[in-house]
């Protein structure tokens, strides 16, 4: 566990580093928070209901661009070659990037709760649906993330590991709307696989296990994947 902290210790000062991190943050506060507040003098109801509803397709969109560098940055320098010839193991490395990863979501998210005290101040907020939706969003972003980190460890070029990662975490976002493409006996597993449709539960402040067990089944798969997609090119 010692060395997966210190790949997140690097990790995490590496964001920061570069002025991308920075400006992921700021487009994502910019058009989550136009995007709702355009919308919500609308509606005329104190909650984020339409605010954690844009989060799916936001983050299809935003978190790939968070793990795209992480290991296709490093292939292309040779550095993880240099990484490997610590005492580290690839668990570790995935590990320890996967959590920094997880962590970032986090605080990007973190201004956010500025609109749910704005909200608060104008009416009655219901915090338990609140609460819901941020653990809901943190385990979208970590599924999302563990997609990321997959699609990074396929080829040296971010450009194409963002392009993958977006292609697969729409794919998961919308799956559900394109249930009229498949068989009739396919529908219940392809509508299982909606990454949507299990956060809206959780955004609704229900906590199934059903729920839970799709992402991180899904987190585990990404990480499981990668780990053995790194092995390879080692």
């Amino acid at each position: 566990m010692q060395q997966v902290l210190h790949i997140l210790n690097k990790e995490w000062k590496d964001y920061f580093l570069s002025p991308i991190a920075y400006l992921v943050i700021a487009v994502f506060l910019l058009v989550t928070g136009w995007l709702f507040f355009s919308t919500f003098f609308i509606y005329n109801q104190a909650d984020m209901r339409n605010f954690f509803g844009m989060l799916p397709i936001t983050f299809a969109f935003v978190v790939p661009a968070i793990t795209m560098k992480q290991f296709s940055e490093e292939l292309n320098t040779g550095s993880y070659e240099l990484l490997m010839t610590l005492p580290v193991s690839f668990r570790d490395v995935i590990l320890g990037k996967f959590l920094a990863c997880v962590l970032f979501i986090a605080v990007t998210l973190a201004p956010t709760l500025v609109y749910a005290l704005c909200i608060a101040l104008m009416g009655e907020l219901d915090w338990g649906v609140v609460a819901g939706g941020y653990l809901g969003a943190l385990l979208l972003g970590g599924a999302y993330a563990a997609v990321g980190l997959l699609a990074s460890s396929l080829t040296r070029n971010q450009i194409i590991a963002y392009i993958v990662g977006i292609a697969v975490c729409f794919l998961l976002t919308i799956v559900d709307k394109m249930l009229f493409f498949f068989p009739r006996h396919l529908l219940g597993l392809v509508n299982h696989l909606a990454a949507e449709a299990h956060f809206r539960n959780i955004a609704k402040g229900i906590v199934d296990s059903r729920d839970l067990l799709y992402f991180f089944s899904i987190m585990f798969i990404g990480l499981y994947a990668t780990h053995l997609t790194m092995r390879e090119r080692m």
